[in-house]
């Protein structure tokens, strides 16, 4: 075989996305926080983009409404506002570009400029601090304050120890044997003995709140119950003695073992219910995260309204000033003239694409109210099934547009703020014909679970026989997965006695 470089002719098809349809798919994905920052991002970096101010808005349209200008555009401005020019590798043309901007008004005013003040996250207390201030109130010698920060160090959120007692007193040793070694010491540094570790982590076990350093539930249980006073209590000996007889509700098995009644078993089991099995959370420093909605439906004299809650999204528009420095094309060489030209269409390309996800919105969420108006008037049960290709075929997108469109969106309703995702769910049909949304049906169990007799409890087959007396065709294994969705127990646990 020769060896050595070759030239081949052939055809081929390639399909290539265009970058700025990329970027057009990103600000249909983008959250409402996140486009904001993105816009001011892109007026940072473009300098032919520049922010509308509110008072300029009314300045153009009292001038408008003086002179008319809007409607004395000649034919040949008014389509160039309607045809934004395109310019590529090939020569740009500057006169048509930037003589026929997007704006009619003139050079914009000088605005005193505003000193920005970045919001600081306020510094909060978590477990860890709040064990650690515990730990110095305490009579702690330096050998034991190590060890202690080492222990509070291997604490999780939740409070438990997350890890065994060999694996730290294997960690605190090695620190130990390697500081000897730097600081060149003859004597050897003793190292932590098992009694040293279980006496440290009696110490922390003793801190509050109640339950932390536990390394399982069932002790971390213990730890409360003892804190409560209740050590050798029938609570604590269920916890202690038969754990995993007590968590599958094996009353009948519980009451003759120990010799006493299902009652007092059940009663037991509720004060263990009302200790707290992640005691470590109420001092986890938790982000707050707000809300803010994308889009916001009013029912006005009987009519639903949907309105774009943009108000306070940067509205962009071309920069008149940078247009007449830029208007003078003999001034700049090639290189100059590209970068214009990729700035120039950048920006022209970032206010359609914002309008393009303003009408892109509007159009599925027009969509969306119209099918789910039922849910509006009535509730939950109103919901009717839907899904995304359903929505991409009404509105005329493709199924992972409406899909973009819908993530991480949420809608001001008359019913609470609700994310988009929330009005779609598959669907069960019903013995008229028509179709009721999984949801609708996940809230009629609940319902019904909570009305129950508790003596009594509702099966699978009896909810699903419910059901089909209302004209719902479930199965009973539909059921059960619906019911472990809500966090709802079998039967059999249920019961009490």
């Amino acid at each position: 075989m020769k060896t050595g470089l070759q030239q081949h002719a052939g055809l081929r098809q390639e399909l290539k996305v265009n970058p700025r349809l990329y970027q057009a798919m990103d600000l249909l994905y983008m959250p409402l926080l996140d486009l904001q920052q993105h816009l001011k991002q892109e007026l940072l970096t473009n300098p032919f983009l520049e922010l509308v101010e509110p008072e300029e808005e009314d300045d153009d349209a009292s001038e408008s409404d003086e002179t008319g200008e809007a409607q004395d555009l000649t034919e040949p401005e008014a389509a160039a506002e309607q045809e934004p020019e395109k310019t590529g590798d090939d020569d740009v043309d500057w006169e048509a570009v930037l003589l026929d901007g997007f704006e009619t008004g003139g050079q914009r005013e000088e605005q005193e400029q505003r000193e920005y003040f970045e919001p600081v996250t306020v510094d909060t207390r978590d477990l860890s601090d709040h064990l650690t201030e515990q730990l110095s109130l305490l009579d702690l010698s330096p050998r034991q304050m190590f060890l202690a920060e080492e222990f509070v160090g291997n604490i999780n959120d939740d409070g438990y120890l997350a890890c065994p007692l060999e694996e730290i007193q294997r960690g605190v040793n090695d620190v130990l044997q390697r500081a000897a070694e730097e600081r060149d010491v003859d004597t050897d540094v003793p190292s932590f003995t098992e009694p040293e570790m279980a006496a440290m982590l009696q110490v922390i076990q003793d801190l509050d709140p109640p339950g932390v350093g536990a390394r399982d539930l069932r002790e971390c249980l213990l730890l409360q119950l003892r804190a409560t006073g209740q050590g050798g209590s029938l609570a604590w000996r269920l916890v202690d003695e038969a754990f995993e007889e007590l968590i599958a509700h094996r009353w009948s098995e519980l009451s003759k073992r120990f010799g006493i009644s299902a009652q007092a078993v059940q009663a037991a089991h509720d004060e263990i219910a009302k200790l707290d099995p992640k005691p470590g959370l109420r001092f986890s420093a938790g982000s707050d995260n707000y809300i803010i909605p994308d889009l916001v439906v009013e029912k006005i004299d009987g009519q639903y309204h949907i309105f774009l809650n943009d108000g306070n999204l940067p509205r962009l528009k071309l920069s008149r000033a940078y247009q007449e420095i830029a208007r003078d094309k003999k001034r700049f060489d090639t290189e100059s003239k590209d970068f214009i030209a990729n700035k120039l269409n950048s920006a022209n390309w970032m206010i359609q694409a914002i309008e393009q996800r303003r009408q892109t919105m509007l159009k599925v969420m027009h969509y969306i109210v119209d099918r789910q108006r039922d849910f509006f008037e009535r509730g939950v049960q109103g919901l009717r099934p839907l899904t995304l290709r359903e929505v991409a075929e009404a509105v005329g997108m493709h199924e992972s547009t409406v899909s973009r469109v819908t993530n991480e969106k949420f809608v001001q309703t008359p019913r609470g703020v609700l994310p988009l995702k929330f009005f779609f769910s598959s669907g069960l049909s019903t013995s008229d014909g028509d179709d009721v949304s999984a949801r609708g049906i996940k809230d009629q169990i609940g319902k019904l679970v909570s009305g129950e007799d508790p003596r009594n409890p509702l099966t699978d087959q009896a909810i699903v026989e419910i059901l089909q007396q209302t004209g719902v065709q479930i199965a009973r294994r539909t059921v059960a997965k619906y019911r472990d969705q809500l966090g709802v127990l079998p039967a059999r646990m249920r019961k009490r006695v």
